[in-house]
């Protein structure tokens, strides 16, 4: 690991001075469980740590009638899966939930969480963003992509956005809070993450100097919602697939959905196809299995990752039968 300066402030205010005007003069360090590794494999090497955890107001878990739930940055997963407050939000703790490890879920926050970068092995091993060789020739499609990309995966980048919490929070319609030295602005999540077209670029909408400070997310009002994981294994794993799901139920009909991939694109994935085919129906074993056909209908496998399409669709219906019954799988 490189040599760097450290600072602990503890205002935003200082911290976004302390971050500089470019990626390589400062990271922000929250609980650290991916800057760590990334730095002692030399694939960020930051002039100076910016540790935000003694910023007071970057904590906390609140809401309220009218404006919903508010997560601060600095939350951990465990102290956001003790809260009192998510209680009506069943698919952000389903999606928590599935992070296993006691030590990820006591040291790793919401926002960084949200902020991880990509687990494609290609990047981890000093190939960039985009996984290119040092002729420019890409390594992915040729290589070993079994956990990369189906949907959304056109262009260059095909790794797969790693975030649990991100399709559940999406797909409840959450807005991120950034703070930089302009100021204070706010994103819907929806797009905040981005797909990078050169390997300068970052996966999110977060430029040098600037800090997700909030979460907010919109009361429920009745929505019903779930998180469906397929994995591997249980524990210290990323899931190969997941959905999440909102709706908004008139009778035994769907008014409303909003549908979210997860692990399967480079951003979290809403599939309006899978929405629309649910809308004005009864939610059954049968209208379930077509919205998930919808959701993959789109999808376009690698060489070696087609199996991801099948579990995706399985992801998508399960999570939809489960919300349907008020989140119970």
């Amino acid at each position: 690991m490189n040599a760097f300066e450290y600072a602990s402030p503890t205002t935003k205010e200082q911290a976004v001075k302390l971050l500089g005007n470019s990626w390589a003069d400062a990271e922000v360090l929250a609980g650290g469980t991916d800057l760590i590794s990334l730095m002692k494999d030399y694939v960020v090497t930051p002039k100076r740590l910016v540790n935000i955890k003694n910023i007071k107001e970057l904590r906390g878990v609140s809401w309220s009638a009218k404006a919903g739930l508010r997560i601060g940055a600095i939350v951990t997963i465990q102290e956001l899966l003790d809260s009192p407050q998510l209680r009506e939000y069943k698919a952000i703790t389903q999606a928590g939930e599935g992070i296993a490890s006691p030590q990820l879920r006591a040291m790793g926050t919401v926002g960084g969480e949200l902020c991880q970068r990509p687990r494609c092995w290609y990047y981890r091993a000093g190939f960039g963003i985009l996984a290119k060789d040092e002729k420019g020739e890409p390594l992915v499609p040729n290589g070993d992509n079994r956990y990369h990309a189906i949907l959304g995966n056109n262009g260059e980048a095909l790794f797969v956005n790693p975030s649990s919490l991100a399709p559940a929070l999406i797909a409840m319609n959450a807005k991120v809070r950034i703070f930089g030295a302009k100021g204070q602005r706010e994103v819907a999540l929806e797009n905040f993450f981005v797909t990078p077209k050169s390997d300068g670029d970052r996966e999110y909408d977060l430029k040098p100097g600037e800090m997700v400070t909030d979460i907010i997310v919109p009361p429920m009002a009745g929505a019903k919602s779930a998180t469906y994981e397929v994995r591997q294994k249980d524990s210290l794993d990323w899931p190969l697939a997941t959905a999440s799901v909102v709706l908004t139920m008139t009778g035994n009909k769907v008014k409303a959905a909003r549908i979210v991939l997860g692990h399967v694109a480079p951003t979290p994935y809403r599939s309006m196809d899978a929405e629309k085919a649910l809308v004005g129906q009864a939610i059954t074993e049968e209208s379930a299995e077509a919205a998930g056909k919808a959701a993959v209908a789109q999808a376009k496998a690698l060489s070696k990752n087609g199996y991801k399409i099948q579990l995706a669709k399985v992801a998508v219906k399960r999570a939809i039968l489960a919300a349907a019954k008020g989140g119970m799988r």
